[in-house]
């Protein structure tokens, strides 16, 4: 694993490997917040945690470039706490196990954390490099990215002196982002009381699992399988052909990674669970060919388990599975100038129901107001309809193209300068703080890119190492060659 510090550029690759060893799972960030604190007054730079958990860090400019541009570098802090099911790693106390797999660094069972790893390591190499030449710079390594862009949310007014801001947490080198969607966090709940369940029934697990799962922004189009709503295809046909009963669900953990597993207990009469075990190997059959060429590991598996003393009322199950079933998952549509990047989507991120109650959770993401809005109201009208309390939350606007952004075209020159190719322009279908920030600071002139990485929140996340040194080689150009002030 120490492998990794010896990769170039070292200054990037130690500093991420430091952030490896630092417990950092979204909303538990005390100690990656220590570490950057510490790490600042070691570089000899200004450095303090603002009101949000932020934290930010001041440079000044090299002699004789005082009068650059200021510079904001900017990433976060938080990383998404995914693992394998065999994996017994502990996200708020074990660090994580990078290792070099050829041309890729990737994580022994567990996201690897280079989203946005990588962008905080870059940022650190910046703020204890004394050999670079630029004017000001800050940085700014936002808090709880991952779970609602909390830190961003709560950035307060008037803490920010630059005039560019340059975002650190794209995943594509040689694309340069301008533009990315709006979200917002949707909440259905309902209370029930439980009843009894049947002592006679038996009682079987069906788990479905195995899945690729992602990223819910920027894989959501690759129709991958999200297994939640592969698990309501067979509950609802084994409610109707074998007088299953719902006892509890738990399916996904993340608002913004497609769920790769989900669970139901379903109790039955005992007679008609060699149908039930019958109708999942059907199902996984059917799942099998029409992912065929997506998804390469689904699992479908029943296990016998003791009958759970209460069940979920007749009414209710029927309800939950008709709105589960109703629930849209996935792309809505396509931007119409640009045909080739999602508009809008959702994600059914999350269910768990058990206990007399019931939650499901999604991220909707839209990169204009109105069909953010139009999302909204699909899905609160699904769950009304099935006696729900919906609710919103951490609603982001999205972040506007601005084609002729001049830090945009000077990365795009010093790019083809430097590698003799043109940069690609893109915008994003995840969200980015860009959009949140430029509401704070609309004076911004604003972009994002980075080194190339795949899988972000999943197990399979992964850095290709070949762009990390190239990315810094711009990076430390563009800081150099940033305009005056006029």
């Amino acid at each position: 694993m120490n492998e990794i510090q010896n990769l170039n550029p070292a200054c990037i690759w130690k500093n991420f490997y430091a952030l490896t060893q630092v417990p950092r799972p979204s909303g538990h960030l005390e100690k990656i917040q220590q570490f950057l604190l510490d790490f600042g007054k070691e570089a000899g730079v200004e450095v303090f945690k603002d009101p949000a958990g932020n934290i930010v860090m001041r440079k000044p400019a090299s002699p004789g470039m005082e009068n650059k541009k200021g510079v904001i570098l900017q990433a976060h802090m938080d990383m998404v706490p995914q693992k394998t099911p065999e994996s017994t790693h502990n996200f708020e106390t074990d660090p994580i196990q990078p290792w070099i797999d050829g041309e890729w660094v990737k994580a022994k069972g567990t996201t690897l954390g280079a989203d946005n790893g990588l962008g905080v390591a870059s940022i650190m190499a910046i703020m204890e490099d004394k050999t670079l030449k630029h004017g000001p710079v800050e940085a700014l390594i936002t808090a709880d990215e991952e779970t609602g862009m909390y830190g961003a949310n709560d950035l307060p007014a008037g803490e920010l002196n630059g005039d560019i801001l340059m975002n650190l947490d794209s995943e594509h080198w040689g694309k340069f982002v301008i533009g990315s969607a709006g979200g917002i966090n949707i909440t259905a709940t309902l209370d029930y009381q439980d009843t009894d369940t049947d002592p006679e029934d038996a009682a079987v697990k069906v788990t479905i699992k195995g899945l690729r799962g992602g990223h819910s922004g920027l894989e959501i189009h690759e129709g991958r399988a999200n297994a939640n709503k592969l698990l309501v295809r067979l509950v609802r046909e084994a409610i109707e052909e074998c007088e299953a009963r719902l006892a509890n669900w738990q399916g996904g953990n993340m608002r913004n990674a497609i769920p790769f597993k989900a669970e139901a207990v379903l109790t039955l009469p005992k007679e008609n669970v060699a149908a039930l075990k019958e109708l999942a190997q059907d199902w996984f059959e059917d799942f099998t060919d029409e992912y065929k060429g997506i998804e390469s590991g689904i699992e479908v598996i029943c296990e016998d388990v003791e009958t759970p003393e209460k069940e979920v009322p007749v009414e209710i199950q029927d309800n939950l599975i008709n709105a589960i079933y109703g629930c849209h998952d996935g792309v809505v549509r396509m931007i119409p100038s640009y045909p080739s990047v999602v508009e809008t989507s959702s994600n059914l991120a999350i269910i768990e129901i058990g206990g007399g109650k019931a939650m499901l959770k999604i991220l909707a993401r839209s990169s204009r107001e109105d069909m953010k809005d139009y999302i909204v109201k699909t899905l609160e009208s699904c769950f009304n309809m099935a006696g729900m309390k919906v609710e919103t939350a951490g609603s982001y606007g999205g972040w506007d193209p601005n084609p002729d952004s001049e830090i945009l075209h000077l990365l795009l020159k010093e790019y083809k300068d430097l590698f003799g190719e043109d940069g690609i322009i893109q915008v994003d279908h995840a969200g980015l703080e860009c959009s949140i920030i430029l509401g704070k600071y609309p004076h911004l002139d604003v972009v994002s890119f980075g080194p190339t990485m795949k899988s972000p929140h999943t197990t399979t996340e992964r850095a290709l190492i070949k762009t990390v040194e190239p990315f810094w080689t711009l990076l430390k150009k563009a800081l150099e060659d940033i305009p005056e002030k006029k």
